[in-house]
């Protein structure tokens, strides 16, 4: 009976260790992940610090997720989040298709930096929209950005505050909540390129509109080409751009 308790024992620790043994090997798999797709769709440095992530009840956390700017402007990074909590139904992790039920990003720190030329988040943004465009004439799997289809149910952008010097304006500004739902929903569900820049578009959208309600020259700011850019992202969302 002692001999029987003993092994019993053994096996409960083992199935301890070895849960503890997944639970931090998906965190690894998302931070990889996210720093293997980032750059691929933004064409910038993306870091992660570090993820958690539940395999039995789909509830994690990103924490340091960094967007680095594109090539030719100074300031160390695009956007910084400290926290982006995140529900995913577990049984699809594994899957072709990852379906999640949740994001939120929480308190987001957006430097805008302009030059002549146009500012680094509208720069941003042609660079996820042209790989976007790249997934969507993909023939293969291979060819796309990442092979993971997804699903997000819900995005919330929350707390989120620009900060920079540009054109007219200088200082911080906060951006009021962007909330997107019913993303990549169907079977062939969307890939991180496409899912980029629907949230990134309205991100681009809420910022610049929010500086130049607090003396920013839009026009400036982003440059003919880049609003026009927005436009087509952002059809359906308003007719802020086309105002200006």
């Amino acid at each position: 009976m002692k001999k029987v308790i003993k092994i019993i024992g053994v096996l409960i620790a083992l199935a301890v260790v070895g849960v503890i043994c997944v639970f931090f090997f998906l965190g690894s798999i998302v931070k990889k992940g996210v720093e293997t797709v980032g750059p691929k769709v933004t064409k910038t440095e993306v870091k992660l610090d570090g993820a958690t992530l539940s395999l039995f009840s789909g509830s994690g956390e990103l924490k340091g997720f960094l967007v680095g700017n594109p090539e030719g402007f100074k300031s160390p990074a695009a956007i910084k989040v400290g926290s982006t909590a995140v529900q995913v139904q577990p049984g699809s992790v594994m899957s072709s298709k990852v379906v999640v039920r949740s994001v939120k990003l929480v308190a987001p720190e957006i430097t805008l930096e302009a030059t002549l030329s146009g500012n680094n988040l509208t720069k941003l943004l042609d660079n996820i929209k042209g790989s976007a465009e790249k997934d969507k004439q993909a023939t293969t799997k291979k060819e796309q950005s990442s092979s993971k289809k997804l699903q997000v149910d819900d995005f919330l952008i929350t707390g989120a505050k620009v900060q920079g010097s540009a054109m007219g304006w200088s200082g911080t500004v906060p951006i009021p909540d962007i909330h997107l739902t019913n993303l990549g929903q169907g079977e062939n569900g969307i890939t991180a390129a496409e899912l980029s820049e629907k949230v990134f578009a309205e991100l681009v959208q809420s910022t610049l509109k929010a500086v130049a309600e607090k003396g920013g020259d839009l026009g400036k700011l982003a440059g003919t080409n880049a609003v026009q850019t927005i436009e087509k992202a952002t059809k359906g969302i308003g007719d802020f751009f086309k105002k200006k």
